[in-house]
């Protein structure tokens, strides 16, 4: 009985298996993520390069707990009226005339149970945003997944690197 399970390479359970996880871990690689489908196909470069900051848009990045994602409302500020001929400015405009709002997907979270402040690593620790969330400047679309991984490993690992206290309660609450 035994023989008859060898572990041969020439066992069909075995070759069936070892296609079945080699496909499924191509298929990983090549098909598209899950990765969320934004409201906006909004591009940091030309903002950025048109002399625009981080807080522009996300109010409290530099001075409060939480940095916001923009409203429909800070985006018609300055696309009330077409200054292009981009569809997705155009969005901007028939959301507004829709009466709806637009409903961005957070990509970047930290667990809920550490405590994170904008204002101490921005203003108090003097980082910029890129430090976290990358070059914006050269994106032409919507991140698609964080930076970095915000997890307790990356967070230490900076610590240690900006020479930062380290201590589990200026996190963990």
């Amino acid at each position: 009985m035994i023989s008859r399970l060898s572990f041969s390479r020439h066992n069909p359970w075995f070759t069936g298996f070892g296609l079945f996880l080699g496909l499924g871990w191509l298929l990983g690689w090549l098909l598209p993520s899950n990765s969320p489908s934004q409201p906006i196909q909004f591009n940091h470069s030309v903002h950025l390069r048109n002399g625009m900051t981080c807080v522009d848009c996300h109010a409290g990045a530099r001075d409060q707990e939480h940095a916001t994602l923009p409203t429909l409302e800070i985006c018609l500020a300055c696309h009330e009226q077409a200054l292009t001929t981009s569809s997705e400015e155009e969005k901007l405009r028939a959301l507004s005339q829709a009466g709806e709002q637009l409903f961005w997907q957070r990509i970047t979270r930290v667990p809920l149970h550490v405590y994170f402040s904008h204002r101490r690593h921005v203003t108090v620790a003097d980082m910029v945003c890129a430090e976290c969330h990358g070059q914006m400047e050269a994106l032409t679309e919507p991140p698609r997944r964080p930076f970095r991984p915000m997890n307790m490993k990356a967070c230490q690992e900076c610590h240690e690197r900006m020479k930062a206290r380290n201590d589990c309660n200026d996190c963990h609450r």
